[in-house]
């Protein structure tokens, strides 16, 4: 008796252990809502959404321990539309994160695959549009500046450092796969500090799609920028057509007792962009063209001051606003001014459920009649310089 009390003890132990050494999470989120819009395309209308906060998806996240403070680690994460069961981002399967590498408990990890750039990884998180608490319809104009990672990068490798007392570092370069070594590439890199309530990030992103003026057209097609082929750091999903992008920002946010107040600025300038343009499916017409806003000059050039601000009224329920407004520069006397704003209500039915009504309001102040609000990730944009947006919806983690 004594000796089968012994085995099964040491049994429940060795698989313990074992369990620690490997494990695979599968886990998720899914948001969907129903949304009003007053002007998309010249017609108000009521649609079904899916994530019009946080992008639905679900994934798997795994690691091993391989001793000595070592382990391997993976991330799969497939993002999808609730509202029709369809796989978003260019139909990949794992198309918002896929990477395999080593983490170290003193140096850091190094990871290889599809992943987000390191103004995501490090300034998103103190704006509105980076969190729960505004998501993706209250990115800034076009989400020119990715903190909403409208782009995920290709073929990457990325270093993140381990937390020094509260900093953090990092930086990102995703290989364009192909002879032209300077065609479709990215890097980036940024840093993050948190001492009590106060939190400040910083970071820089750097995107070239190297290609003579005036063939953007040409070289777009369905798989990516400057590319013919699905080689490239940017393929399938984009945000402007031009020869170089550099976004660079910084924020700091502060909490005190229940709220939590912020400040955020980017600047994102562009290069050698004649003949080049906007995304239609971020100007809202649905097509993989400049969209029909294009730039006049051969450089273009936006600046985003955001505030944003979240009170938890009682555990369960929290309030958040933000405020952004716009400076753009399209060339050609053309220098739009935008106004955003979002405000929003949430009530947590459990510790992985919540219920939650937004409204977004975007003006735009333009010396163009082409150039209609828009509001991140409806399917139109507005024919007026007015776009508002309201959606009631449900998100369930798991």
């Amino acid at each position: 008796m004594k000796k089968t009390l012994m085995v099964a003890a040491l049994t429940g132990v060795f698989a313990t252990a074992a369990h620690a050494q490997s494990s695979v999470t599968l886990y998720g989120l899914i948001d969907a809502g129903i949304t009003y819009t007053n002007n998309q395309g010249g017609h108000s209308a009521w649609q079904e959404t899916s994530g019009t906060i946080n992008g639905s998806r679900w994934g798997l996240r795994g690691s091993e321990d391989l001793g000595g403070g070592l382990k391997a680690i993976f991330t799969l994460e497939n993002g999808f539309s609730i509202a029709n069961g369809s796989a978003a981002q260019s139909s990949r399967l794992f198309g918002r994160q896929a990477f395999v590498g080593l983490a170290s408990d003193q140096y850091g990890a190094v990871t290889l695959g599809r992943q987000y750039d390191s103004v995501v990884d490090y300034l998103a998180p103190l704006t509105a549009t980076g969190t729960q608490y505004g998501g993706t319809i209250a990115a800034h104009p076009y989400d020119n500046d990715n903190l909403n990672n409208s782009i995920r990068f290709n073929n990457t490798v990325k270093y993140t450092s381990v937390n020094y007392a509260g900093f953090k570092f990092g930086g990102t370069y995703s290989f364009s796969n192909s002879a032209e070594f300077a065609n479709n590439r990215a890097y980036s890199f940024g840093a993050s500090y948190n001492w009590g309530p106060l939190a400040a990030a910083a970071g820089y992103l750097q995107i070239n799609n190297t290609m003579p003026a005036g063939t953007f057209a040409s070289n777009i097609g369905a798989t990516g920028i400057g590319s013919s082929s699905s080689a490239g750091a940017q393929t399938g999903e984009w945000t402007f057509l031009a020869g170089r992008q550099r976004t660079f920002g910084g924020g700091l946010q502060y909490t005190f007792g229940p709220a939590t107040a912020g400040f955020v600025f980017t600047q994102t300038q562009l290069g050698d962009t004649s003949g080049g343009g906007i995304s239609g499916k971020q100007s809202g017409t649905g097509s993989a063209t400049a969209g029909g806003i294009a730039f006049l000059a051969n450089s273009a050039r936006f600046q985003n001051f955001e505030g944003n601000i979240r009170y938890a009224l009682t555990p369960a329920i929290s309030l958040a606003g933000a405020y952004t407004y716009t400076r753009a520069d399209f060339g050609g006397g053309v220098n739009p001014n935008y106004n955003t704003v979002s405000l929003q209500s949430d009530y947590a039915l459990s510790k992985r459920t919540d219920v939650y009504l937004q409204g977004d309001w975007q003006h735009i102040s333009s010396n163009s009649a082409n150039i209609g609000a828009y509001l991140n990730g409806l399917s139109s944009a507005s024919t007026t310089q007015n776009q508002i947006a309201v959606t009631a919806g449900l998100r369930h983690r798991f």
